[in-house]
């Protein structure tokens, strides 16, 4: 017996200093390989089962073969999007060329946008919208709850779908784990096309856990397009029982529909192996829209070969002249976010950045808080949303460039998730988006007042401090 007790000591050893072995090898950012060697270490069983689910990497695994992408690419947006006397902002060139180059992100003129900040204006908008559809409706979405919000959507779908439009709704399998799968099978008999994406099922894709679709996306006919941060949950009308929930999401005719619709069929095509192509996807506006608003739908995932939008939010802060303001729910900033903030604050740029003062996971909270100390060191004002829970993600600089779609300030939305984000280069679309962040700023106390009133024992900084070496994780 000692033997078989001194032999699985070995192979467990042997197991632990080869997980971390391979961890070394992937040549991650030190911080990220460092917050898995401690786990692994002082949490040796649990952390090689954390690792198998959320941990190897897939930003150099091609679920999509690059081949097939361009083919998709070439023979829909591309041969379809005309565009005449389409003049680039000098000022911003250069950002937008990186999402050409990295993702053929193409910028789009005359766009119309409406902004909603509650789910009270986004879903009747959304239902209107789908109401309207006569040939397809496209819709992927990270929540897709079975609450009577989600009912009311599915039935608006499931009823466009008996009278002959095409409906196709991609759901995150993460995302909606607690949904049960009667939900969505009700759907598909109606005759929607349903998928799941990427379904996590043991031992079968169990490692892509951690790699989840946040997009919020829906395309009405190729017309109408809707991009943002709210989900299909009755959470993002009425919010929690402890505070009301605050979001941002807008509704876009013109060209930029084009690159939304884009980005759902690259997706499509990631779960159903379906090229789509056809002009009928991509047709002409029912609504002339003649305006300089020029807008680039960007994406970013975990397999591609860099982090496109960390990138971007990294050139916007270093480029800034006069201000960059940000809201994000989550703030877990990877280092060279940081070290931008950090850097165009200390220029005397006047950067902002708004969290939620009391947010729905308290192990982020505590994880967060130091990142939060450190900003505000540098000069950054950080601001803490109180009248209840901001998801908005939003970023404004120098009144001529904004953001908004789904990509949190953390390690997560940069380096792990599926995001999708549209950046306007409009002086009018970007003061209307600072007019949002400055009202939600009346509803914020600063964070060195609140330092000034609480004192938090040792201990309390100590664990903070601890739970921000595993941020790169959550």
């Amino acid at each position: 017996m000692i033997y078989i007790h001194w032999i699985s000591l070995v192979i467990y050893a042997v197991i632990i200093i080869g997980t971390m072995l391979a961890v070394v090898m992937d040549n991650r950012q030190p911080a990220k390989t460092m917050a898995w060697l401690l786990v692994l270490w002082f949490l040796p069983l649990v952390g090689i089962v954390l690792y198998f689910f959320f941990g190897q990497n897939t930003r150099k695994e091609r679920f999509i073969s690059q081949r097939s992408l361009d083919e998709l690419t070439k023979r829909s947006m591309l041969e379809f999007a005309e565009q005449r006397n389409l003049r680039l902002p000098e000022s911003h060139k250069a950002l937008m060329q990186l999402y050409t180059n990295q993702s053929m992100a193409l910028p789009f003129k005359d766009n119309e946008v409406k902004i909603y900040t509650s789910g009270y204006e986004f879903f009747p908008a959304l239902l209107a919208a789908i109401g309207h559809a006569r040939h397809h409706i496209h819709l992927v979405s990270f929540i897709f709850n079975d609450d009577p919000l989600g009912r009311l959507v599915a039935d608006a779908l499931i009823d466009k779908a008996r009278e002959g439009v095409e409906v196709r709704v991609i759901y995150d399998d993460v995302g909606n784990w607690k949904v049960r799968s009667s939900f969505f099978e009700r759907m598909r008999d109606a005759g929607i096309d349903v998928h799941a994406f990427m379904p996590v099922k043991f031992p079968a894709f169990t490692s892509k856990a951690n790699y989840r679709n946040h997009r919020k996306l829906c395309i009405v006919d190729g017309k109408v397009g809707f991009i943002g941060g709210m989900n299909i949950a009755l959470r993002y009308v009425k919010g929690t029982p402890k505070q009301p929930w605050r979001d941002a999401h807008l509704r876009i005719v013109g060209g930029a529909v084009y690159a939304i619709q884009r980005a759902f069929l690259v997706d499509w095509y990631f779960c159903d192996r379906t090229l789509i192509t056809d002009r009928k996807y991509y047709p002409e506006p029912d609504e002339y829209v003649d305006n300089d608003c020029l807008a680039q739908v960007v994406t970013s995932s975990p397999i591609s070969a860099w982090p496109e939008i960390m990138q971007g939010y990294v050139r916007i802060l270093l480029e800034a002249k006069r201000y960059v303001f940000m809201e994000s729910p989550y703030f877990l900033p990877t280092e060279p976010i940081l070290f931008a903030m950090r850097t165009a604050a200390l220029a005397g740029v006047d950067v902002r950045l708004m969290v939620p003062l009391r947010g729905d996971s308290r192990i982020v909270d505590w994880a967060s808080r130091s990142y939060l100390q450190e900003a505000a060191e540098a000069g950054v004002k950080v601001y803490l949303y109180k009248a209840g829970f901001n998801h908005s993600k939003l970023l404004i600089s120098d009144d001529s460039l904004c953001t908004c779609g789904s990509t949190n300030v953390d390690f997560r939305s940069f380096e792990h998730n599926f995001e999708s984000n549209v950046f306007f280069y409009h002086e009018g679309m970007a003061l209307r988006m600072k007019k949002v962040f400055l009202d939600d700023q009346k509803d914020c106390i600063m964070i060195d007042e609140l330092m000034m009133k609480e004192r938090r024992p040792y201990l309390h900084r100590l664990w903070e401090s601890l739970i921000r070496l595993l941020s790169p994780l959550l």
